[in-house]
């Protein structure tokens, strides 16, 4: 018998060596090629099989990069503020098919949370009308986005459920919607009620100074070719709406390590945050006006492998940083991807490493 549990482990210590092998020589591929900088996780049921950091936490003074290093997640964010929602239906402080009217001023009718939440809601894009009217020299918030989208009123996309369009405007209103409905201000309730629970301990929403302060924060850059060198994303505010738009709440600005995010992925394996039937929702996709579906479920985009089983993901874009979170459901695998320096070929580099969790 320990014969057998013996080999059954060196069997598996075998597969689980092979795919470190070739998750690492996937990413040593795009370091070469693009310098990619970051850190890259592979997990299996929770246990670390691959774990590396790459390049430089800060290029100028070519501070190497940590795995303990913290990074933006863009949005990768979304699935949180999905969660927020979702802990508020589940305390009877709002419902998924409640009309966003109830709760917040907007000049638009007939759309709901569940629009919202699974980018159904034909909003127009705030972020063009911040960027017409705004003036850049101050930080908008999200009272500042709702007093825009009145005042300017920008025509919808379609009717609402008629289809699927990415919106981050969606995802500014669910976090008002949600502090409207919990009396509480996003941030806190995010710190309480999910990263604390879960033992998140750097994961947190950061104002523009206290990631400055932080000094494990990695920065993110941006390639500028007359200067054959990656400058830091900061270095042009006027065009980076992390900073001038560096309050809003809801579609992005979590930052986080990798290691915090395998502690939010293991954590939706429990009922730690809320019931499974609440979380089958989110992973499953959203029914439109004419019944067809959309593979957008709750802040999470909803992909099936070559043999029909389902895993989720979602993916993250700021100026200086793209990150990605894959999870196969059945296998319980975890591939978390965090880049500081926006590789062009980061889709790429996150097909083929999701490629390689399906070996």
């Amino acid at each position: 018998m320990k014969k057998i549990i013996l080999f059954v482990s060196c069997l598996f210590s075998g597969i689980f060596y092979s795919q470190a092998q070739n998750i690492e020589s996937i990413v040593d591929s795009f370091v070469k090629a693009d310098q990619f900088s970051g850190v890259v996780l592979f997990a299996d049921k929770g246990s670390v099989v691959f774990e590396k950091a790459y390049g430089y936490r800060d290029f100028a003074d070519k501070t190497p990069m940590k795995k303990s290093d913290i990074f933006e997640l863009a949005s990768v964010s979304k699935q949180f503020t999905a969660m927020v929602i979702m802990i508020l239906q589940e305390k009877g402080k709002l419902s998924f098919d409640d009309s966003v009217s109830q709760y917040i001023n907007i000049p638009y009718k007939g759309i709901t949370i569940r629009h919202l939440l699974n980018h159904t809601s034909g909003l127009p894009d705030y972020q063009s009308i911040m960027d017409q009217y705004w003036n850049k020299s101050k930080v908008a918030g999200n009272a500042d986005i709702l007093a825009y989208l009145n005042k300017y009123q920008p025509p919808v996309l379609f009717e609402p459920g008629s289809k699927y369009d990415y919106s981050n405007t969606g995802y500014v209103l669910l976090a008002s919607i949600a502090e409207k409905a919990s009396g509480i201000d996003f941030i806190e309730f995010c710190r309480k009620e999910i990263f604390k629970k879960i033992g998140m301990k750097d994961a947190d929403i950061r104002t523009l100074e206290e990631k400055k302060s932080t000094k494990n924060f990695a920065i993110g850059h941006i390639y500028v070719p007359t200067k054959s060198a990656f400058i830091r994303a900061d270095s042009f505010p006027s065009s980076n709406y992390t900073i001038w738009l560096g309050n809003r709440k809801g579609p992005g600005r979590i930052s986080s390590t990798a290691a915090d995010l395998l502690k939010w992925d293991q954590a939706l394996y429990t009922q730690q945050l809320i019931k499974q039937s609440t979380l089958d929702e989110a992973f499953s996709p959203a029914e439109l006006n004419n019944g067809t579906l959309s593979n957008y479920g709750f802040g999470w985009d909803i992909n099936t492998d070559g043999i029909g089983n389902k895993y989720v993901s979602h993916n993250g874009d700021n100026p200086g940083y793209k990150t990605q979170i894959v999870r196969f459901i059945h296998s319980k695998k975890t591939l978390i991807i965090l880049c500081n320096n926006a590789i062009p070929n980061f889709a790429a580099m996150s097909k083929q490493l999701e490629n390689a969790m399906m070996d």
